[in-house]
């Protein structure tokens, strides 16, 4: 299928409420933090665990439990499953699970983009009803071009799921590909593709307020988007903005970097927060200072 063609989104409603509507409503009930779930070697030793499925599990559902009533969303560091096999796959849909039961979103972090038929196993994997590794939303890579997205697309609109595109990273090499072209950049090209996507399916399905076509943009880009001309309030869907905490950026960052689009923006913090265990009160305090720092900016 060509990228420039235009597909419109399936029809009937979702028989969920869209992705975008319940993340906007956690948002306002519990702030703007996402606590990534990223059980690396280093941490699982420092919570005296071993780098093993046991200690995997240990981590995960250690922090489920102690953020589920006080982050908006739960992302799963999928590579760091994976990395364990089969069997570290099968926690992961554990840890799946578990946030679904205590009524937190998930963002499944495996930033899968693909084309075809492989593209919708992708999409049948992390969106599909009834999936082991369904998640409520999950992240894409878009660099096989947008279109190729489709399968996702369409699915996670179909059953009230959502997906965050890789737009703005902030690893040095990303500037390689997405800041070529100036000011029709390539980033510029996904975020306009990610509006369309959100007026497109709020069209179709009569909603308002936030998409759920989401955008993964990084905490500490700096000025990029001024330098690239990009209007993130035009998505009109949430914005994903790793690197709050450990790596760098405060909420004060995060205002000056977002501008007019931050009341969209879900910060994420990982290793901030996890370094606060293994206790869950140290994890839940940590949680909590987090998240009062972005609502009192």
């Amino acid at each position: 299928m060509p990228e420039s063609a235009v597909v419109g989104p399936p029809l009937g409603q979702p028989e969920r409420e869209p992705f975008g509507s319940r993340l906007a409503a956690a948002m306002a009930a519990r702030g703007p933090l996402c606590v990534g779930i990223d059980p690396h070697p280093g941490l699982l030793a420092d919570w005296g665990l071993n780098d093993d499925v046991a200690g995997l599990e240990r981590f995960s559902l250690t922090v489920v439990e102690a953020v589920a009533t006080l982050a908006a969303a739960v992302k799963p560091q999928v590579a760091l499953y994976e990395r364990h096999g089969s069997a570290g796959m099968a926690v992961l849909e554990r840890t799946l699970a578990a946030a679904s039961d205590a009524g937190v979103l998930s963002i499944a972090d495996a930033k899968r983009g693909d084309i075809g038929s492989t593209m919708a196993a992708y999409a049948d994997a992390w969106l599909r009803d009834g999936s082991s590794l369904v998640a409520d939303s999950v992240t894409l890579s878009p660099y096989l071009g947008f279109e190729s997205l489709r399968p996702a697309l369409d699915l996670a609109a179909g059953c009230g799921r959502g997906v965050f595109v890789l737009a703005l990273t902030s690893n040095p090499e990303g500037k390689s590909v997405q800041h070529v072209g100036g000011s029709e950049s390539v980033a510029r090209r996904i975020v306009e593709a990610a509006a369309d996507e959100n007026r497109r399916y709020a069209g179709a399905l009569g909603s308002v307020g936030m998409g759920s076509v989401g955008l993964v943009v990084g905490a500490t880009i700096g000025t990029a988007l001024v330098d690239l001309g990009l209007d993130l309030n035009a998505v009109r869907g949430p914005i994903l903005a790793p690197g709050l905490g450990a790596q760098g950026a405060t909420p004060a960052d995060l205002r000056a970097t977002f501008g007019e689009a931050y009341p969209a923006v879900l910060a994420t913090s990982s290793r901030g927060i996890l370094a606060a265990g293994p206790t869950v009160a140290g994890l839940r305090s940590a949680t909590e200072a987090t998240r009062d720092g972005l609502l009192d900016g």
